[in-house]
């Protein structure tokens, strides 16, 4: 697991310098959702790659950014799924995006999850990473040193509420607007590592990506995304649910499968569960 951790701050250290320096321009490929993808999405998706490919105790990588999983040793022992710049249409506006990590044993799946992490790229570069507890990490003078544990609050303050409105389920808009009459802050980029870092570092609140009707079955990708954060607020005292079920009781069939999604303290996600417990 340690050269695991070692190669996710190595690719960190590099992603960061090719956002600082690579041009953001679109290909002439898309990934496997159909979206174009931007030059740095492919650069750094090559740098993860190249770090994983020197650690022989990773078996198989599966990236946001291609269609199949590939192998890189078979006698490893850990199957790693990762984004490597999620949010990154965020660049050309300098607002800040981020790298998903899921780190699975023996195979991919949320009841294999052993860690996960992910890392920041702001005004400062963080890395959180999850095992046994939650660990926040910031690079100063090219290394990544620890700060502190991370864990939530029973109640927070902030909602970061994703998908398009004109396409949520009344209930679901009835529950936002229930939890803002509270008094709850909105703190929303369109990036969902630093949307969901800034409720964790906060102490709590509630990050959503509901099914909608233009897209049922959610956006956020199971493995790449959905799993891994659900580990990390769960470690961290937290919860994560699709609406009904526990985020790691889930399966899942194809490797770029989505879910609705929902992460926070337990307040919040209580009321995501008793609300969507009553509609369907």
């Amino acid at each position: 697991m340690e050269a695991v951790f070692n190669a996710i701050q190595k690719s960190a250290k590099r992603i960061k310098e090719a956002i600082d320096t690579k041009d953001v321009g679109y290909s002439a490929s898309q990934n496997s959702s159909g979206e174009t993808q931007l030059e740095l999405d492919i650069k750094c998706d090559m740098i993860i790659e190249e770090e994983f490919s020197k650690i022989e105790a990773v078996n198989t990588i599966a990236s946001e950014e291609k269609e199949k999983e590939n192998i890189l040793h078979e006698d490893g022992r850990y199957f790693i799924a990762y984004d490597p710049l999620d949010g990154s249409s965020l660049i050309d506006v300098n607002l800040s995006v981020g790298s998903i990590f899921g780190i699975y044993d023996k195979g991919f799946g949320a009841n294999r999850l052993v860690a996960a992490a992910y890392v920041v790229y702001g005004p400062r570069v963080e890395m959180v990473f999850a095992k046994d507890d939650v660990r926040l990490y910031l690079l100063q003078n090219g290394e990544f040193e620890f700060v502190k544990s991370v864990t939530l609050k029973e109640k927070g303050k902030l909602m970061a509420p994703g998908g398009t409105q004109q396409h949520w389920a009344n209930y679901h808009k009835s529950m936002i607007d229930g939890f803002f009459k509270e008094g709850y802050r909105l703190r929303y980029s369109g990036g969902m590592v630093p949307d969901l870092h800034q409720i964790l570092l906060k102490g709590g609140g509630l990050f959503s990506y509901p099914g909608t009707t233009d897209k049922p079955k959610g956006k956020l990708r199971r493995l790449f995304e959905v799993f891994p954060f659900a580990y990390v607020y769960t470690k961290a005292g937290g919860y994560a649910t699709d609406g009904k079920n526990d985020i790691l009781s889930l399966g899942f069939d194809g490797i770029h499968d989505t879910t609705p999604c929902f992460f926070g303290s337990k307040y919040e996600t209580d009321r995501v569960k008793e609300v969507y417990s009553q509609n369907g």
